[in-house]
């Protein structure tokens, strides 16, 4: 057979990708389908020999072959990219979800494409266009008020209300709340305060609702002067340090904190050391989450973990099974409840000063 000479690739910066399917067909002998099922990594590669396999790959390297992916998604109906709407990527809860997310779906051949909304409403209403625009097979949202994406599979990680048709990943937070107080209860701490989340947090309420209910269970109230809710929109420590600022200026009688997430709680014992007090020495800290910096902050971060990663890669799970399930036998609303776990360090201690109330 005359095959057509193919010419190589231009040097990096210039023209790429001008090579077809067909013609590397030509050039190398062999069906488009043997060399689609090589180049897709598909099992159906497995019976092709060895040898062929190299010589496809190889070819394609030289010639600088890339797949035409708006053919192949208009041939398959899908575009196999996933959107995910994230209020930011910083150190912590978001870049753990993340990071499973990201890993579950390229594994498998799917690109992101993110949306950081800084839980702006303008950047979530358009969201739903963006995704729109750029076919978007599914859409993963974190943290998030949810938008209505329409028919389109959606799943939630940490969204606590239910909406029709979409799978969410959530913490068993009435079991987190359970360990954090019977930890503190347990060291003689009765005068508990605590640090809720921002109002824009999916979590706030559901969590601050479980801390109220595992705190009545052990005989425990909270003050009104012992509650503050951190304001600022910051992924920093900062929001929990002045929310610990106010809870001092309030009265400061307390020999405990609870705090929404692993960074607010840095922040709090940043301002309970500016203020004169040590910790747990003074005042026992405890967070959520168990980001990588609470295991090497000093004094060690004693919190409740959430399996962050595990959870990126649940929500990534959910997307490829209905993306694979027929659309008459896709689930409606369903949600995954995972596990917590008490991680106790140093920041919290027994308490040995007097007796406070208990009711």
């Amino acid at each position: 057979m005359n095959r057509p000479a193919l010419e190589a690739a231009p040097a990096a910066g210039g023209r790429t990708g001008t090579v077809s399917l067909r013609t590397l067909s030509e050039h190398l002998g062999l069906s488009m389908a043997s060399i689609s099922r090589v180049l897709n990594g598909s099992p159906a590669a497995q019976a092709i020999p060895k040898a062929t396999q190299t010589r496809i790959l190889e070819a394609a390297r030289e010639f600088n072959y890339r797949p035409n992916q708006l053919a192949r998604s208009l041939r398959s109906g899908q575009s196999t990219s996933v959107g995910v709407l994230i209020p930011e990527i910083s150190e912590g809860y978001s870049a753990a979800v993340l990071a499973g997310i990201e890993e579950t779906l390229s594994s498998a051949g799917y690109a992101i494409m993110m949306i950081t909304h800084h839980h702006r409403a303008e950047v979530l209403e358009r969201s739903e266009r963006q995704f729109a625009e750029r076919a978007v097979d599914a859409v993963i949202a974190v943290d998030t008020a949810l938008p209505l994406f329409g028919p389109i599979p959606t799943v939630t990680v940490s969204c606590p209300d239910p909406h029709p048709y979409v799978t969410n990943i959530v913490l068993d937070n009435a079991r987190a709340a359970q360990m954090a107080l019977e930890h503190l209860h347990g060291l003689g701490h009765r005068r508990i305060a605590v640090i809720k989340g921002q109002s824009f947090s999916s979590e706030t309420e559901v969590r601050w609702r479980a801390i109220e209910a595992s705190a009545a269970s052990v005989g425990l109230r909270f003050l009104p002067e012992r509650v503050a809710q951190m304001e600022e929109d910051l992924p920093t420590s900062e929001p929990g340090y002045r929310a610990t600022g106010r809870l001092l200026h309030q009265g400061g009688d307390f020999s405990a904190i609870v705090a929404f997430n692993d960074m607010s709680a840095i922040g709090a014992i940043h301002a309970l050391l500016d203020a004169g007090r040590s910790v747990p020495e003074d005042v026992s800290v405890v967070g959520f989450d168990d980001i990588a910096l609470a295991s090497i902050h000093r004094p060690t971060l004693t919190t409740v973990r959430q399996p962050l990663h595990h959870m990126g890669v649940l929500a990534a799970q959910a997307v490829l099974e209905t993306l694979n399930a027929p659309p008459e036998s896709r689930a409606s609303a369903r949600q995954i409840m995972v596990a917590p776990e008490l991680v106790v360090r140093s920041s919290t201690g027994r308490w040995t000063g007097a007796e406070s109330e208990s009711v």
